[in-house]
């Protein structure tokens, strides 16, 4: 009896010592599974996968990619959409309205086709790719340092404004002069970009000034769109354009909303979890994107692009008009073809720290984030939400105070120029 107690005392000390001294690279992270043992410390935060999301690093004066930070480490990538794509797409949706509504598009009968634009972010890449789409579709653009202006004018309602010029339509034999009457940045008081509340008072400005003058408006985004039409264009019926697709503009296409843009953001927001996973796979990081994974999960070449020495996953755009919108009515809908789930198994549970950089954001926080969520129960990422003010850095940043925690980051910055802020931390 006492032989039996004692080998099975030593087995259970033997199975401990190799239970602590095992490999346990397959384990999930602390904050996971409750029974996990691993720490997600055992990995250097500075060697920890990194997905730069949404806004890219770069130069806000320049529009320069910060390499330095999209080679962080090995496993560090920025995900987002062809911006110049979309960008030309969103000014030929505009051009295209104008030429097929022209009998009734020119409120006042002047010859001058008026328009009105809402700037984002002024330092924003998008943001100025947006105009620039707009300015060169309509013939407004200017060139400046190589490439069209896309400075704020202010108001132009004499057509003297430098930073733009008029341009000139010809539809059905007839000839109109195209106008940018007025734009600015949405900047509100605090210092927050793409301000909604801002466009929206905008309009109520610019509508006392011009009246009839302005036949269309158009916006570097929905957020702002969206607020300009329900606080004036809609009720005077005159065609509104944005940008994003979101939820509550594809179904104001219905009551006279123009047209978007959809940057694919189902196929944004996989991307931005999809390249962690694979890289904490330590997986081919084409898995499940270029090439199917065991799941079936894959990605064809119409709906994104890589370029390998931007380290960057661009998505796709598409117009959203009164044509296809009932296509797009639900925007937080995975995308199909990369919709199955991951066998728990062989994908371990991994702790994601990911910021939006402004809750506040419609598209963000209505569209993207959404969207994430859904993907993280599929990917098996456990993804801890940080949503940011839109105004200060350190409003995110003082809340990445224990990386150590975390199997990887997902970054969306307030400005774009600020990726040392976050790399700082991951390198203490």
């Amino acid at each position: 009896m006492k032989k039996k107690i004692l080998s099975l005392t030593m087995a259970l000390v033997l199975g401990l010592s190799l239970t602590a001294c095992g490999d346990t690279s397959d384990e999930p992270s602390s904050g996971g599974d409750p029974s996990a043992k691993k720490e997600s410390s055992q990995v250097a935060n500075k060697d920890k996968p990194l997905v730069w999301f949404n806004r890219q690093p770069s130069n806000s004066s320049t529009g320069e990619l910060d390499m330095t930070a999209l080679n962080y480490n090995k496993d560090t990538y920025y995900v987002g959409f062809d911006a110049n794509q979309g960008a030309e797409l969103q000014g030929t949706m505009v051009k295209n309205y104008i030429e097929k509504n022209i009998d009734k598009i020119d409120r006042d009968g002047d010859g001058v086709i008026g328009y009105v634009l809402a700037i984002g972010d002024i330092g924003h890449n998008d943001s100025i790719a947006r105009t620039r789409g707009v300015r060169k579709a309509l013939g407004t653009g200017v060139e400046k340092d190589g490439d069209i202006n896309s400075d704020p004018i202010g108001t132009n309602v004499d057509g003297k404004a430098s930073a733009v010029q008029d341009g000139t339509l010809e539809v059905g034999g007839k000839k109109y002069v195209v106008r940018e009457l007025a734009s600015q940045e949405m900047k509100n008081s605090a210092g927050a970009t793409w301000d909604a509340a801002t466009a929206g008072n905008a309009i109520g400005t610019w509508s006392s000034s011009f009246g009839k003058q302005i036949d269309v408006v158009v916006s570097n985004n929905d957020g702002m769109g969206m607020s300009m039409f329900n606080a004036w264009s809609k009720d005077q019926k005159v065609p509104t354009f944005g940008y994003d697709a979101n939820n509550d503009a594809v179904a104001a296409i219905a009551e006279g909303y123009g047209g978007t843009i959809s940057q694919h953001a189902d196929v944004q927001a996989y991307l931005t979890l999809r390249v962690l996973r694979n890289a904490l796979d330590g997986v081919d990081i084409d898995t499940g994107i270029g090439t199917a994974d065991e799941a079936g999960n894959v990605l064809t070449d119409e709906v994104y692009t890589y370029k390998e020495d931007e380290r960057s996953y661009y998505a796709l755009n598409v117009a959203v008009t009164a044509d296809n919108y009932k296509d797009f009515t639900d925007s937080t809908k995975v995308y199909e073809p990369v919709s199955s789930q991951l066998d728990k198994s062989s994908h371990a549970s991994k702790k994601v720290w990911l910021n939006i950089y402004n809750a506040s954001d419609n598209f963000l926080s209505s569209t993207y984030q959404p969207l994430l969520q859904n993907y993280d129960d599929l990917l098996n990422l456990e993804v801890d939400y940080i949503g940011g003010d839109g105004q200060t850095e350190s409003n995110i940043t003082n809340r990445l105070g224990n990386p150590g925690q975390y199997d990887a980051f997902a970054i969306n910055m307030v400005k774009t120029d600020n990726a040392a802020s976050y790399t700082a931390l991951l390198n203490q």
